[in-house]
């Protein structure tokens, strides 16, 4: 049976959200953030990923993806499984300070005891949502769509004001991460 989300062109861009299991907010922490940078540069620089936007917030991220070679969905792999692991060491280090640390293990390691696809920890949800931009109008769209959470959600009253998103970077002041400009 196909998924009606799935990647069908391989270097086509497109949105994509992680969204970790039961929405659980453990962006609230730069540490974690930090491993979803650090990852996305790593893929950038040896796994011919391009970003073209992104924003992390509390329980999910939001990219805007493509590859310049290869399958991206082999990249989106790899970086969910990566992260996921990085983080659960992150979680069962005793020096790291997480005062909800032995809840989120818990919670992680519910989750993947019922989902037969992993051992005995699920950090991601499995699906992605990806949708090809393949437009203009899609790409306005989604850039909009994604640069506006934090707004939304009444983080901050200026989408450049979130430090955790492209929206900086489109507004021509410094960011984290190399983009692809759409």
């Amino acid at each position: 049976m196909a998924r009606k989300y799935a990647i069908r062109d391989q270097l086509a861009i497109h949105s994509v959200t992680f969204t970790v299991v039961n929405w659980k907010d453990i962006f609230i922490r730069d540490i974690y953030k930090e491993v979803i940078i650090s990852s996305l540069k790593y893929c950038q620089a040896n796994k011919h990923l391009q970003v073209h936007a992104y924003c992390i917030m509390t329980s999910h991220i939001h990219l805007m993806l493509s590859v310049s070679e290869g399958e991206l969905s082999d990249v989106i792999r790899d970086f969910k499984s990566f992260t996921s692991r990085q983080i659960k060491e992150l979680l069962q280090n005793a020096s790291t300070i997480e005062s909800r640390k032995e809840w989120l293990v818990w919670m992680f390691e519910r989750a993947g005891k019922h989902n037969e696809r992993n051992n005995n920890f699920q950090f991601w949800q499995q699906h992605n949502h990806p949708i090809q931009l393949s437009t203009n109008h899609m790409i306005d769209q989604r850039l909009d769509y994604l640069h506006n959470k934090p707004v939304e959600a009444g983080f901050v009253f200026k989408a450049e004001d979130w430090i955790w998103s492209s929206a900086r970077q489109y507004a021509a002041e410094a960011g984290e991460l190399e983009l692809i400009y759409l």
